[in-house]
């Protein structure tokens, strides 16, 4: 009912620079808070960066000052601008959200896209 996808990922060298792009689309009636997660192979997920809809801001300490995370609420996306980025920033990088799909519904934050592979080379 509700899908995400992501795009922005690819290779770059150290120091280099990405743009990650997640548009949500499907049943939608409300979304509060968007957000970056990445998974490194042999580890947990881990969260990166989220905004809510007021425009609230997080971020993990590994990527405070290198990344950027903006929303665009009217077109339900958003989006990660990593700068100076770090081999140890590799990782699948995924898109989450929490969604209302009806007014009296429950707020749901189960919602993830497929993931974007992001590498950064030395």
């Amino acid at each position: 009912q509700v899908q995400l996808v992501e795009s922005g990922g690819g290779l770059v060298q150290t120091g280099g620079s990405l743009r990650l792009s997640c548009a949500a689309s499907g049943k939608i009636f409300s979304i509060n808070i968007m957000g970056w997660y990445r998974q490194a192979p042999g580890k947990q997920r881990e969260l990166v960066a989220t905004i809510t809809s007021g425009g609230s801001t997080n971020y993990a300490d590994s990527v405070k000052g290198r990344f950027t995370i903006s929303g665009d609420n009217a077109k339900n996306m958003v989006y990660l601008q990593m700068n100076s980025l770090k081999p140890e920033d590799t990782a699948v990088y995924y898109c989450n959200a929490g969604v209302k799909i009806m007014p009296l519904s429950s707020w749901k934050y189960d919602y993830w896209g497929q993931g974007t592979q992001v590498t950064v080379s030395s």
